[in-house]
């Protein structure tokens, strides 16, 4: 249950990562609620699982989910150029992350 919590509180920083690029300096309140929203529960998710996974791990996969669909989404919005280079850090990236649930 903890792989599962981190996974989705992973999701969630990309969330308010991408809310927090949206809010303009918190000067709009959709995405400025949007990202206290999703930091709250993107923290509080990442707080539980490291009651039963180690700390480094744990923060280590909550990072690297929530950096690879932040870049994705860049990707998919044209706010980021996808490049090869890119593209293989993030396939590398995707692989450290299934790599230490392998190893844990």
């Amino acid at each position: 249950m903890a792989w599962f919590v981190l996974v989705v509180s992973g999701v969630l920083e990309a969330v308010w990562a991408t809310a927090l690029g949206a809010s303009q300096g918190f000067s709009r309140w959709r995405p400025t609620l949007l990202f206290f929203v999703a930091l709250t529960l993107s923290m509080t998710g990442l707080a539980w699982a490291m009651t039963s996974l180690p700390t480094g791990t744990a923060y280590a996969v909550w990072v690297g989910i929530g950096a690879t669909l932040t870049v994705l989404w860049g990707f998919l919005t044209g706010k980021d150029r996808a490049t090869w280079g890119k593209s293989l850090l993030l396939v590398l990236l995707i692989g450290s992350i299934i790599g230490l649930k392998a190893v844990s």
